[in-house]
């Protein structure tokens, strides 16, 4: 008996370890695909409703998948690729405007009349060798023009495997969390409330966040054309984006606007923005955060803005929302353990 027990546990550590293996393998497989696989699963959650209201209307599955995906594509990616298309254009514009025009002008008089400064400015162009730089940019761009375009296949490449994914992900809904429920070592009332939590999660710091980054946007934007800043739409959206990141990433955007709007003589302009960007457009993050976010959470503020910006740090954007779903997994666990525990 001993000896068929000791061949037993072998047996099973052996077991453990290969299926540890697999896993791993199976990681680094799926590892090219992860933006696309969480963007997949976010976009899933985000549309659950409304998928399933088209669900009361359209009863064959996978023509209710194909026409949620359509309007999805429609909804959000093509308009993206025109707003990047627009931003990319206004950029120039912006880029141009301080190459030629009043706003030249406007700098150059500013930087004469204070000699300190021009001075540094002049040091600083004759350090540089116009030879070598010309060299040194070709040799960048060259050496970065593959990667532009490796990046750019990346990016299209991410994009298909995501709306494949959302496809099954809409359409085997129900199958995909039988799958997940099934490898989940949770009872079924565990495995419910860790679901709600990291569903709540999900919608929360993913619509949450931008609503509250389109109010900062429409509320900055409203705040450039009143003060006549050029490329309103562009300062706008990028605001909007940056706004994603709570607490500061508003100001990342009109902080250096208004030292735009100071650069080129406007020094009231550049006031009223700094006090409009400081009362208004960054303090609606605090008003608007307990009550579209912070209800729907289970942390403190403090939490989930450590939660947020290490995400991003760790990966990327995706961060965003894959920084407060990992503490929410973690705090739901622990509840779990502190449940049993207390139980037994």
């Amino acid at each position: 008996m001993p000896d068929s027990r000791a061949e037993t546990t072998w047996k099973q550590i052996t077991l453990f370890l290969l299926t540890l293996g697999v896993f791993i393998l199976c990681a680094l497989v799926l590892q090219p695909f992860f933006v696309a696989i969480v963007g997949a699963i976010v976009l899933a959650v985000i549309t659950q409703r409304p998928y399933d209201w088209l669900g009361t209307k359209i009863k064959n599955p996978s023509l209710r998948a194909t026409i949620a995906l359509i309007v999805i594509i429609l909804a959000l990616i093509i308009p993206t690729v025109f707003l990047a298309r627009k931003l990319g254009g206004q950029a120039l514009a912006t880029i141009n405007a301080f190459r030629h025009g009043a706003h030249q002008d406007k700098i150059s008089n500013f930087i004469a009349n204070r000699p300190a400064l021009a001075q540094r400015i002049e040091d600083f162009i004759n350090s540089i060798d116009l030879n070598n730089a010309a060299r040194s940019t070709a040799a960048y761009v060259g050496g970065n023009l593959a990667g532009f375009l490796r990046r750019s296949v990346h990016l299209i490449t991410q994009l298909v495997v995501m709306l494949f994914l959302l496809f099954f992900l809409l359409r085997d809904r129900a199958l995909a969390l039988a799958s997940l429920r099934a490898l989940l070592p949770l009872r079924d009332d565990e495995t419910d409330e860790l679901l709600h939590r990291l569903g709540d999660t999900i919608l929360a710091t993913a619509l949450g966040r931008l609503t509250i980054a389109a109010v900062q946007g429409v509320l900055a934007g409203l705040a450039f054309w009143v003060l006549g800043v050029p490329n309103v739409i562009l300062w706008s959206f990028t605001l909007t984006a940056c706004a994603m990141i709570p607490a500061f990433g508003s100001f990342l955007v009109w902080g250096p606007v208004a030292v735009y709007l100071g650069l080129t003589g406007h020094w009231g302009k550049a006031a009223l923005l700094v006090i409009w960007g400081g009362l208004i457009v960054s303090t609606i993050d605090n008003i608007l955060y307990p009550i579209l976010v912070g209800s729907h959470l289970r942390a403190h503020t403090t939490t989930i803005l450590l939660s947020i910006l290490g995400g991003i740090a760790l990966f990327g954007p995706l961060g965003i929302v894959l920084g407060p779903v990992l503490f929410t997994l973690a705090e739901t666990l622990l509840d779990i353990w502190h449940t049993r525990t207390t139980a037994t």
